[in-house]
């Protein structure tokens, strides 16, 4: 009841998948009006299509908290794409942006680009979807609020899972790690100065004309109602994102828990405890988070537990940015990937490189699909 007046649910469904669902869905609740004050960014797919046991027994025969932690034993789907955007289901709902072909295909098009199907799950449609609602998440309300975007990524974005020149991981065999890496980027650099040309972009939906009028009085008087970006992991709890039978369920849950009492931070166990960041990150106030990062630096807030169960929000390290971003940190061992190096100058400013290059490409298939999918009516 104490949240009451706070919080208010209002359940939606959308296949991320389809991108003219995610434009459809965000087309209503612009058309309802009100505001958003949080989106939290957490729906998602593995992308795997079983297990390597003989590796998995060895890992955890020898290893047993890295083994549950950041396994390396599940066997990845490769070249998964998404089901055709352009199909007949939809072209009675779409109106071509430049006048030509149904669906909003151009007629020099003569075949739909694939589409990656876990990277659209976990991060495109997402990203199209926060575009799209934009207008909602500007702040626009009793004192100025502003709203708030979290990223929902995983202790399993590691940086040599992705391959800038295959963004959407069609040919990579770590599709999943792949696009947690982008969610980590994308949050991580959302406030840096290298990116901002397509942040703004990116945050830069149609917003209205009485709206577009408070945004040059916004300017005006130097308010900053542009939504705040952060990231969060729920840490490893058991869901069915992994294929496993229901003996297999059981075992899986209770080697979490002897991860939990090994020592690990990391074992949320139920989705319940996961949601604890990303939860944390919705409902502080936003001087309390803000403060936090200024003095130490941005950070990616993950769900954790202690031996008994008592949820934490713990800094989560991100490779080529560390806990907060800033060289010379200090070094945490609990809970530290093995593979993990020191933050050095030139990590940052690879990082750095490497989320320019992401941003852009993410604007530029954004701009691709918005021409190819026309204006879409309900």
């Amino acid at each position: 009841m104490l949240l009451a007046p706070r919080v208010k649910l209002q359940p939606e469904q959308v296949d991320l998948c389809r991108l003219v669902e995610v434009k459809r869905l965000a087309r209503k609740l612009k058309r309802e009006g009100g505001r958003i004050d949080v989106v939290i960014l957490n729906a998602g797919i593995g992308g795997w299509e079983g297990l390597n046991w003989g590796l998995a027994i060895w890992m955890i025969l020898t290893d047993w908290v890295n083994a549950t932690t950041w396994p390396t034993y599940k066997k990845p789907g490769v070249g998964w794409v998404t089901r055709s955007q352009m199909d007949s289901n939809h072209d009675n709902n779409s109106k071509p942006a430049n006048g030509h072909a149904r669906g909003g295909i151009k007629q020099d098009q003569e075949q739909e680009p694939p589409l990656g199907e876990v990277f659209c799950a976990n991060v495109f449609g997402h990203y199209v979807l926060t575009h799209e609602l934009a207008p909602l998440l500007s702040g626009r309300g009793d004192e100025g609020a502003r709203g708030r975007i979290i990223w929902l990524s995983s202790l399993e974005a590691y940086a040599h899972s992705l391959h800038v020149e295959d963004l959407q991981a069609i040919e990579n065999r770590q599709a999943y790690e792949s696009s947690k890496r982008i969610t980590d980027i994308l949050a991580m650099s959302s406030d840096c100065a290298s990116t901002k040309p397509w942040v703004d972009t990116f945050l830069c939906a149609q917003h209205g004309d009485q709206q577009g009028k408070q945004d040059a009085q916004d300017t005006a008087n130097r308010v900053d109602r542009t939504p705040k970006q952060y990231l969060a992991h729920p840490g490893i709890c058991a869901t069915a994102i992994m294929p496993l039978s229901t003996f297999m369920q059981l075992l899986f849950v209770a080697g979490l828990y002897i991860s939990r009492w090994l020592g690990s931070p990391w074992h949320t166990v139920t989705s319940y405890s996961g949601a604890h960041a990303p939860v944390w990150l919705a409902l502080s106030s936003q001087t309390e988070i803000d403060e936090e990062e200024e003095r130490k630096g941005k950070g990616k807030w993950g769900s954790g537990t202690d031996m008994w169960g008592n949820n934490l929000v713990l800094r989560t390290e991100v490779e080529g940015w560390g806990w907060t971003g800033r060289v010379g940190e200090s070094v945490r061992s609990k809970g530290r990937w093995k593979g993990a190096k020191d933050l050095t100058v030139e990590a940052t400013q690879e990082f750095e490189l490497t989320a320019r290059d992401v941003w852009k490409q993410m604007e530029e298939l954004r701009r691709e699909w918005d021409g190819r999918l026309g204006e879409v009516t309900d």
